[in-house]
């Protein structure tokens, strides 16, 4: 019997360098983007990512299929090493693992029709012998996404963006991968859309068995659809547990302030509800702050936590946090 997660992520790091001169660029510093995290997740499981925009949420997914080359660290997907895979290991890894992107407006070609879009993972890979399949195939895919059939000659910007979505859908899973990066599948939809596409990824995953990585912003919606949540802080993950400890339990005070701040529909618990209102920016990824990144707007900061940077730590059997003030 198979014990590992389907994803191990160990101490990922992405960095970006950043330089000076229009012809003679030199580099002068680096973005860390990505700074040396690590999690797991099982298979038919989701982990939520979240954090404020600019955390390294994107960067993490987009380096860990190997979009973007790591700069440390290693992923492992199904016992596959990611960024190490070539030839027809890479192409292996490339069918497991698919991404919905954040904008369905920008992730589509436009010049391409839906039948085009969602047959290509199709012909790369070699899954269909003849045109006539693939044709076939993209209008089952288009069926289970919610798609008309007919609908397969036109081109993207004839479909809402809810539609467009779909279709991004669909083309992830035409490959059958095991594993899905939603990168923000929502944040670009209307409100009244986004319920629509959250329940056909929950459906599709327990149909098809899928593990998701899904990133947002968007709290109240993460705690609906994943099984864990990693929180990040400019590039470190601050706080990892199962959905219910953290959000019942939240031990970072990033943590805390970020779910202090989602929205709650009931008024009367909207009016008991404490908000956390935290100091300053965010800082620059260029010029992270010495120790823990999160003590200059951190309001139970101690001496230490400006000199040495804290790691995650048991803080419970499903639960880890990296704060000098919790594993004191």
């Amino acid at each position: 019997m198979n014990t590992q997660p389907l994803i191990s992520v160990q101490n990922l790091k992405k960095y970006f360098p950043v330089t000076q001169g229009l012809v003679f660029q030199r580099v002068v510093g680096q973005v860390r983007a990505v700074d040396d995290i690590s999690f797991s997740i099982e298979a038919g499981q989701t982990l939520g990512l979240v954090g404020e925009s600019g955390c390294g949420k994107t960067t993490a997914g987009r380096t860990l299929l190997a979009l973007y080359p790591a700069t440390g660290g290693r992923v492992l997907i199904d016992g596959q090493e990611v960024h190490s895979a070539r030839g027809a290991g890479l192409m292996s890894l490339r069918r497991k693992a698919q991404m919905i992107f954040q904008d369905p407006f920008a992730s589509l070609n436009p010049r391409w029709t839906v039948n085009a879009i969602i047959s290509e993972p199709l012909r790369v890979h070699g899954l269909f012998k003849t045109q006539q399949e693939r044709t076939e195939r993209v209008q089952q895919l288009m069926e289970l996404v919610g798609l008309s059939p007919r609908q397969i000659n036109r081109f993207p910007h004839e479909f809402s963006g809810g539609q467009r979505q779909r279709i991004g859908v669909a083309r992830a899973l035409a490959s059958e991968p095991k594993f899905i990066v939603c990168d923000e599948p929502i944040s670009a939809l209307d409100v009244s859309i986004q319920a629509q596409v959250v329940n056909l990824l929950e459906d599709l995953q327990d149909r098809f068995k899928l593990t998701y990585l899904f990133i947002a912003h968007d709290l109240s919606m993460v705690r609906h659809v994943c099984d864990q949540v990693a929180v990040m802080y400019l590039g470190k993950i601050v706080e990892l547990g199962s959905k219910d400890e953290l959000y019942e339990r939240p031990l970072h005070p990033y943590s805390q302030a970020l779910i202090s701040s989602a929205p709650v529909a009931d008024p009367h618990s909207a009016r008991a509800k404490k908000r956390i209102l935290l100091e300053g920016d965010v800082p620059s990824p260029l010029r992270p702050p010495s120790g823990c990144r999160f003590h200059p707007r951190c309001p139970i900061r101690m001496e230490r936590c400006d000199k040495e940077e804290p790691v995650l730590e048991q803080a419970g059997p499903h639960h880890q946090v990296a704060c000098w003030a919790v594993t004191k």
